[in-house]
């Protein structure tokens, strides 16, 4: 193998690790048997289709890689600023998700009542993000690192030995909480807010573009890409159903706390095994793996804003990186911004709330920008580009692949306007319009920005 490539297995390990996780197990586990349709819809419709286009993008530019430089390449500077606008924004929004997971967590190692304290919550969440912004502006080498150790040792372990401890429970005759029969499978259709569970599985399958970078440094990737990108699905797919349906079979619906489902699983089996003592050992673990998984993510969007931006987008204050090549005043602006986000959690009457009212409204911003990575691809492909990977069946195949990735993310936008029936979200229309004015007042800067950078090249050349 000639070198700078990677091997068939570790390219499906990196697969892996930048999607498979175990934080959104106890938000799907909240729809019951359901789930197994929504799982394998949510494969069909995103899974596959995302990480096929990807991997045909990022092949296309192999050198500028990345959602800016992806759909400025179909639609030119301003749609391209808007599609990475979007994937930054997004992940400001989602934060506060991930960390009030962290934060849940970490109750089991003195206090599990505080899952539903609010102040507890926000002190946690501002702070663990605080400190992990700091971390970030000292460059990307030391976040690598703690990224690949942490996720190894605090995500799959856990995820494998769930299931592991879920198929115990099973064999052994204990009772479950939700019946799995072919017709509890099927989603009632007189039942519109069941597909609000598309916004949970859905928030578990994003990031799949990010494998589309290791297209360039795998032998023979037309044959060898499309294996690994299946074999990971496989993997991505059954590890996250199996760990979910664990956690729905163990817990009753109406007392599984999307911050803390997790652990709270885990408590039941420790505590029905007599293993009680292992509950602190697992709890550290799975924050370490929550917050090895967040180190990449915080960095890279920013990243890709700075990169952008350096084409005239935004205020020059916020296009320099400091002596570490690192987008600090980025980092730092949207450590303000997660700071702030974290008060929504005093206008939402729960815990449970707060959680699915920021996936929902994640959802939404980084699905806009999956429909415009989709009408990207199929209109980029009648252009000649040198590509070391194409997806197969010519124009019928991307014709295809394009449409279900835009189906699927339409829907999951439509249906992150519908309030669920099963979180305490408060009032259905106050939760709509919340939506409403998140993604209006998130979306409306960048119009902002583009007309301000079109004002100044007109004064420019008049």
């Amino acid at each position: 193998m000639s070198r700078g490539k990677i091997s068939f297995l570790a390219l499906v390990l990196l697969i892996i690790s930048a999607v498979d996780s175990n934080r959104g197990l106890p938000s799907t586990a909240i729809f019951g048997a359901p789930l197994i349709f929504f799982f394998i819809f949510s494969a069909i419709f995103f899974l596959f289709p995302s990480s096929l286009v990807a991997a045909e993008l990022a092949a296309a530019f192999p050198e500028e890689g990345g959602i800016y430089h992806w759909v400025r390449a179909a639609f030119g500077d301003n749609i391209g600023m808007l599609a990475v606008w979007l994937q930054w924004i997004n992940t400001v929004v989602w934060y506060p998700t991930i960390l009030s997971f962290i934060a849940g967590t970490l109750t089991y190692l003195f206090n599990p009542s505080l899952m539903e304290n609010k102040a507890y919550m926000i002190c946690v969440i501002a702070g663990i993000f605080w400190a992990l912004t700091i971390m970030n502006l000292f460059g990307l080498k030391i976040s690598a690192l703690l990224n690949t150790i942490f996720s190894g040792i605090g995500t799959v372990f856990p995820m494998l030995f769930l299931i592991l401890l879920g198929s115990i429970w099973v064999i052994a005759g204990h009772p479950l909480q939700i019946p799995i029969t072919p017709s509890s499978i099927l989603p009632a259709l007189d039942q519109f807010d069941t597909w609000t569970a598309l916004e949970a599985v859905m928030a578990g399958f994003i990031g799949m573009e990010l494998s589309g970078v290791h297209v360039n440094n795998v032998p023979h990737p037309q044959t060898t890409f499309p294996k690994a990108l299946l074999l990971s699905s496989i993997y991505i797919l059954a590890t996250m159903l199996l760990g979910s349906l664990t956690i729905a079979v163990v817990l009753p619906e109406s007392k599984i706390n999307l911050a803390g489902g997790l652990m709270q699983v885990f408590d039941s089996f420790f505590h029905a095994f007599h293993l009680g003592s292992f509950v602190p050992l697992m709890s550290v673990l799975i924050v370490v793996g929550s917050v090895g998984g967040m180190i990449n993510w915080l960095i890279s969007p920013a990243k890709g804003l700075l990169h952008a931006s350096q084409h005239g987008f935004l205020p020059t204050f916020f296009t320099q990186a400091n002596r570490h090549g690192v987008a600090g005043r980025i980092l730092i602006t949207q450590a303000v911004l997660v700071t702030l986000f974290c008060a929504i959690l005093l206008l939402l009457p729960s815990v449970n709330g707060f959680y699915w009212f920021l996936t929902a409204l994640s959802n939404c911003l980084y699905m806009a920008m999956y429909v415009l990575m989709f009408l990207a691809v199929y209109r980029l492909r009648s252009k000649k580009l040198d590509r070391a990977f194409k997806i197969p069946g010519g124009k019928w195949g991307i014709a295809i692949t394009s449409s279900l990735g835009l189906i699927g993310s339409i829907l999951t936008i439509i249906f992150g306007f519908v309030p669920p029936s099963n979180v305490n979200i408060g009032s259905g229309l106050r939760y709509t319009l919340m939506i409403a004015i998140g993604n209006f007042l998130l979306i409306c800067p960048i119009f902002f920005l583009i007309a301000r950078k079109q004002r100044r090249s007109k004064a420019k050349h008049s």
